[in-house]
């Protein structure tokens, strides 16, 4: 459990975004039994009041996921950010950094960017100050919890999947994998329902079914996914595009989750600084949604298959001009403001809203999603071998959920 090195990946002094510099940092106490102690265990707060088992398995949980997104995020970067060769570099500097406080690559890819650019110009500036978001987040949780005397798990050491064989890629231990992707679309269809609400049970259409099954890559694993075409949108070829397509979908995918996530385990903190915390930290990930939710609707209408997964992505005209009224409402692409729906109880009536925010289980369905997701394809093996990681997950996640507003 306990990893006292600090900073993290945003932590650097040399990052003109690291708040973290000169933060005060406690030291590190135990944990007790398990991940956060047998029994009732509080931990002082400088500002009065106290930290709960219950905020800690929270913080604990969230730290763990910005983690991971931290993780894919900077794929993203090495291999779809703003670099000098594709001139989408502007007087703002590339400034992200890794776990060691150095910078990290980005816009490795220029013809993955490309077909990223098919979905707005600014793709590559998005994706790094997504990244650095991420890794601002990661950092500032694991140095708040170790300021409170309670480590985070030390996730990099399951960091062991490969990453992108595209040359220039760091032959790095990854978290994440980005190579098999089985993309949940239904949030397209929940924000856009004026009747429907999963905090209800209902559920919702996938805008591009194709992509919640099979297996799809986000990043070009070699060279040989990086087709050009004079004949296709900006010489990116279907193979290419198939693949930056995938990415803009996934980008909305995790976003969506954070979401609702912060939201929903707010409603569990007992102290109010890390409520402030969690409100504070929220609105960013929506941020981030609304942003990617309208890029993805950018995307060429395509068919086209995988060589080496087999699996077939098939994209849409969501704008269909001899659509219906209703399925309009469920489908057209510029209609990316959440639309009033039922909240808590129908007698009230419509009103816009981050949804789900159901808080019972909350922590679990978002570690179930990124499991479906295939994430974290690769830390069991074929033969049914786990390397731990997602069961630390699992772990993480049920604590969370057992947190109790006013609890120990």
């Amino acid at each position: 459990m306990k990893n006292p090195t600090l900073p993290g990946p945003a932590g650097a002094a040399t990052s003109r975004r690291s708040f973290m510099k000169g933060a005060a940092v406690a030291g590190a106490g135990t944990l007790g039994a398990g991940l956060l102690g047998g029994g009732p265990a509080v931990f002082p707060q400088e500002y009065g009041g106290e930290l709960t088992r219950g905020d800690i398995a929270i913080l604990l949980f969230l730290q763990a996921m910005e983690t991971i997104e931290a993780d894919l995020w900077r794929q993203y970067t090495e291999l779809g950010g703003p670099s000098a060769a594709t001139g989408t570099l502007g007087n703002s500097p590339v400034d992200a950094v890794d776990q060691n406080g150095k910078p990290i690559k980005s816009g490795i890819s220029p013809l993955y960017i490309a077909g990223l650019q098919i979905l707005d110009s600014d793709m590559p500036q998005y994706i790094v100050d997504n990244t650095d978001d991420e890794f601002s987040h990661e950092s500032f949780l694991k140095s708040y919890l170790h300021s409170k005397g309670a480590d985070s798990p030390d996730l990099r050491r399951f960091a062991t999947l490969a990453p992108s064989q595209v040359p220039g890629v760091p032959q790095i231990g990854r978290l994440t994998n980005l190579t098999q992707l089985t993309v949940d679309t239904s949030w397209w269809t929940r924000y856009r329902s004026d009747s429907k609400n999963p905090d209800f049970g209902d559920t919702f259409d996938q805008a591009i079914p194709s992509l919640a099954t099979g297996q799809h890559p986000a990043i070009p694993r070699t060279a040989d996914d990086l087709v050009e075409d004079p004949a296709q949108p900006g010489g990116v070829g279907l193979r290419t595009q198939a693949i930056a397509f995938t990415a803009g979908y996934h980008f909305a995918f995790i976003e969506q989750g954070g979401s609702s996530l912060y939201p929903s385990l707010a409603q569990r903190v007992t102290n109010v600084e890390v409520l402030r915390i969690l409100l504070s930290i929220g609105p960013t990930e929506t941020a981030h949604f609304q942003t990617w939710q309208d890029k993805a609707g950018n995307a060429l209408t395509i068919s086209f298959t995988d060589p080496i997964t087999g699996s077939t992505l098939t994209i849409p005209d969501l704008n269909d001009s001899n659509a219906t009224a209703a399925e309009a409402d469920e489908f057209q692409t510029n209609l990316i403001m959440p639309e009033p729906t039922f909240f808590r109880e129908k007698r009230f009536g419509r009103c816009s809203i981050v949804r789900p925010t159901e808080t019972k289980g909350a922590a679990m369905a978002a570690l179930q999603s990124l499991i479906d997701d295939g994430l974290f394809i690769g830390h069991t093996s074929k033969n049914a071998k786990s390397d731990g990681f997602v069961e630390l997950l699992h772990k993480l996640a049920e604590e969370a959920d057992e947190a109790q507003r006013g609890g120990n």
